[in-house]
């Protein structure tokens, strides 16, 4: 079987998700590849599918004996391109589960346009496929009808922030990609000139210091769907390169901005999802979040809160209160419902804290009304009875008690356990929940390298009131910034910009960044800030993880059309690979496995 010409007269006239009963009796010619094929009592069925949809095709022997003979060579994937009258499916053959279901094309001629190999994978299967398969095989992987749903997602919400900008005046501009390596946070992407031996570009891991020059240059309202790159250790939500939607507004306070957002997600999730956001979207302080949810990102459609249990063991006989003496805490977590876990399930959940960190993880059960645990025993009646008040206990309920040295620890500890519980015993609610988290600290304290280091990044301005508290005690200092959280996941950041030099130094000082290194890092934005810098902030929603939530896809590798797997390899084209010698002689580079290998 040869393949034939791609002319006018097989032109398609309907695509193959289109045909419908009120298009019966017209002559249609579709293309598309041959999905699902039947052989039935001599009469050929096949399904031919294309990004729409897929439409049955009858090759029948007593009509056009020569093009059924023809047809018995067809296989899976094979291109083709079909014309025929379109007919009402015989009462009973009908497919509720397809568009198409109701119809049928019978087939007048068709023309085979390119042959396929046996498929590694079924599209329809692809699920069931190791992920590098159906990575090598993208083109097939790309077929199913999954990833084309979440590419035109993708391409609408694409669609719908270019719009939702420009109509609030926003200008988009492209920033370079060919930039200055600043090495702090993730490793950075490194690009060898060939013009300037021995020296490197970096690719951007976001374009923060570019935007805020756009800024200093009057541009006021800037935005722009970038591409970012960052050489760290990849998970479900992280890619080595990604997208961000990049925003930054001259003469702003945060809460314009998070005003903003709030109506730009509320227009966006109507449009592509069909969704009421309400706004505005609620917010939160970090201390807060962590307090109640032992997260900075918490999951809001989970009902399981952290309470504060250190004025139980405050006082008396008990494991916890020389711990409380020394500025530690006790929270609770309680399980509704968990006095049906068994004693094993029990020790197995104490396990789990201990290999995140913790120390131990006690808890407290309500049996015929009697609080009951192993520690039971060093409080007080009152004592007893304030915990069963200020955790909500009740004869169903297991109450879950962690202490430590560090408030943060204990929370972060049972804020895991509190997801892996809900997500094990199915509590967590349907639905969408934002949450803005605001106050971030400014820094925290690096053990490894001892000292402070930034928690977004070293230009976030400082609170205010919390400015002098920048020589004398830096882990005091809140932050002007804020992150916008759907569903415990953290869409993006932003924060108000320090524009002013003289505090930009400061917080260089706090971060033990001397003079000459910010100079050397970054002496075009110092040098920048010099010339007269409107107060500024932004904010970077990731788009691959926006788009992975809309789609409910368990990782953002299945938004992306070309993605890398999680050892940043491309299976499809072989990236990244080896090189001529002659490409690193240009570059300069002396390649130390070509040497070893000589």
């Amino acid at each position: 079987m040869n393949t034939g010409r791609y002319t006018s007269e097989w032109k398609r006239t309907l695509y193959c998700g289109e045909p419908r009963l009120d298009l019966a009796g017209r002559e249609v010619v579709l293309n598309g590849w041959l999905r699902a094929r039947r052989d039935l009592g001599g009469i050929i069925f096949i399904e031919l599918w294309d990004h729409t949809g897929a439409t049955q095709i009858v090759f029948n022997p007593e009509e056009i004996p020569d093009v059924h003979a023809r047809a018995k060579d067809l296989r899976s994937e094979y291109v083709l391109a079909v014309c025929g009258t379109l007919r009402k499916r015989p009462e009973g053959t009908e497919n509720p589960s397809i568009a198409t279901g109701e119809v049928e094309l019978v087939v007048r001629d068709f023309v085979v346009l390119s042959f396929a190999q046996l498929p590694p994978f079924d599209p329809d299967e692809a699920d069931k496929v190791n992920e590098d398969l159906r990575m090598k095989y993208r083109y097939i992987d790309l077929r199913r009808e999954g990833m084309q749903r979440n590419l035109r997602i993708r391409h609408k919400t694409v669609q719908y922030t270019r719009n939702f900008f420009d109509d609030n005046g926003f200008l988009e501009v492209e920033t370079p990609m060919f930039t200055k390596s600043t090495p702090e946070g993730a490793r950075d992407y490194l690009v060898p000139s060939r013009v300037n031996p021995g020296e490197f570009y970096a690719l951007p891991q976001s374009p923060q210091i570019f935007k805020q020059i756009l800024m200093i240059g009057g541009c006021d309202r800037y935005m722009q769907i970038a591409k970012c790159f960052r050489d760290e250790d990849l998970r479900a939500d992280r890619q080595p390169e990604f997208t961000q939607i990049d925003v930054e507004m001259s003469f702003v306070t945060e809460e314009e901005i998070m005003e903003l957002v709030d109506r730009y997600l509320s227009g966006l999730f109507k449009e592509v999802v069909g969704v009421e956001i309400a706004t505005p979207i609620l917010r939160m302080t970090w201390k807060e979040a962590m307090e109640r949810f032992g997260s900075d990102k918490p999951d809001l459609r989970i009902g399981m809160e952290i309470v504060d249990v250190s004025s139980v063991f405050a006082e008396g006989d008990n494991p916890f209160a020389g711990l409380l003496a020394e500025g530690g805490a006790v929270k609770g977590l309680r399980l509704p419902g968990g006095s049906s876990l068994s004693r094993k399930e029990l020790a197995d959940l104490e396990s789990r804290a201990k290999e995140l960190g913790s120390g131990g993880m006690a808890n407290f059960q309500m049996k015929e009304g009697v609080l009951k645990g192993p520690l039971v025993k060093f409080l007080s009646d009152a004592s007893r009875a304030e915990l069963i008040e200020r955790s909500g206990l009740t004869g169903d309920d297991v109450l879950f008690v962690m202490a430590d040295r560090q408030w943060t620890k204990a929370c972060t500890i049972l804020g895991q356990i509190r997801l892996e519980l809900a997500r094990d015993r199915n509590l967590v609610e349907e639905g969408w929940k934002f949450l803005w988290v605001t106050e971030f600290p400014l820094f925290e304290w690096d053990e490894e390298s001892m000292r402070w280091s930034a928690v977004h990044h070293p230009f976030t301005s400082p609170m205010y009131e919390d400015v002098a508290f920048l020589k004398t005690d830096p882990g005091r200092v809140r932050s002007r910034a804020y992150d916008i959280v759907l569903n415990g996941t953290e869409l993006g950041g932003g924060s108000i910009r320090i524009h002013d030099s003289q505090m930009q130094s400061t917080v260089f000082d706090a971060l033990d960044i001397s003079s000459a290194l910010a100079q050397e890092r970054f002496g075009f934005l110092l040098d920048a800030l010099s010339f007269g810098t409107p107060p500024h902030g932004g904010i970077a929603l990731g788009l691959d993880r926006l788009v992975m939530l809309i789609c409910g896809a368990k990782s953002i590798r299945e938004v992306m059309a070309f993605p890398k797997n999680q050892k940043a390899q491309c299976p499809l084209s072989g990236a990244p690979s080896g090189v001529d010698k002659s490409q690193l002689d240009d570059l300069f580079i002396v390649s130390v496995a070509t040497e070893a290998e000589e």
